[in-house]
């Protein structure tokens, strides 16, 4: 049984596992953990040759966390639209099913809040504010455990960051790291040090220079030793912000993992960052 490792490595401590045991991944549940690995470490079409098979095959609960972890992949290089689609089919899926709970959230009212938060990421994205929020307080009323929190942390400060409330984005971003924290979660440690960066910048806190400094470099520390590509080249465009003295070392970083992650996508995830504004190719 891989099932613990490959936990530990999707939502624990442990995030660059012995390759093995992604490629012994077994039953449904273990493939959906495998792809999350997987999807990490840049890998998408590792990642997405697995869930493919579990959208349509397994169980509702799994088929649609496979179908929101999908999206989360396309959402990551760009794809805010194909994620949107993925994510209503996810919560299509887990709606109105029941289910014990699960530690991470591999439940159904985890799924559900997983589609809920990815389609609140995707519609503000696309520049749909009001009903981002409205799609983010649905998710939290599932009160789905520790991830949801951590992920709905994200999402809000996006929220207010987008809304131009930099002070009021600090306290969703300063939740999901200090709950990733005590979870032992480090892979969300990391995407939540780079979140609240980004939040107390925009916020002008006190010492805010050094105390992002700090996170992201702790951030980009933590990316590198555990090889998190999908974190790493975000981790290294925001160091460039925060070190404007060294911006070209880390803009050249950043594209140097993007361009090791493209070669390891599909041809949907290479075609869709392709076409993104949000992910920065060459002459853009």
């Amino acid at each position: 049984m891989h099932e613990p490792a490959l936990r530990a490595a999707a939502f624990g401590s442990d995030p660059l596992p012995d390759p093995a045991v992604t490629r012994g991944a077994g039953g449904s549940r273990e493939r959906l953990l495998a792809a999350v690995v997987l999807g990490a470490q840049g890998r998408y079409a590792a990642a997405a040759a697995l869930l493919g098979p579990l959208r349509r095959e397994a169980g509702p609960i799994d088929a649609s966390l496979a179908a929101s972890t999908l999206a989360a992949h396309r959402r990551q290089l760009g794809g805010h639209r194909e994620a949107r689609a993925l994510d209503g089919e996810a919560f299509a899926k887990a709606a109105g099913q029941e289910s014990g709970p699960d530690p991470d959230g591999l439940d159904a009212a985890g799924a559900r809040a997983d589609a809920l938060l990815g389609l609140a990421a995707d519609n503000l994205a696309l520049g749909r504010l009001r009903a981002a929020r409205r799609l983010a307080a649905r998710a939290e009323a599932e009160d789905a455990g520790w991830r949801a929190r951590v992920r709905g942390g994200w999402v809000g400060a996006e929220i207010e960051l987008a809304a131009g409330q930099g002070a009021a984005a600090v306290p969703h971003a300063e939740r999901a790291f200090e709950t990733a924290q005590a979870r032992g979660a480090r892979r969300h440690t990391v995407k939540s040090g780079i979140v609240l960066a980004v939040a107390l910048r925009a916020a002008g806190a006190p010492d805010h220079q050094n105390i992002s400094d700090g996170l992201v470099g702790k951030a980009m520390a933590t990316a590198e030793e555990c090889e998190l590509l999908s974190l790493l080249w975000p981790a290294a465009l925001v160091m460039a912000d925060v070190r404007p003295g060294h911006a070209e070392e880390y803009r050249f970083r950043a594209a140097e993992v993007l361009h090791a992650v493209l070669r390891s996508a599909d041809p949907c995830g290479r075609r869709i960052a392709g076409e993104s504004p949000w992910v920065p190719a060459p002459g853009r």
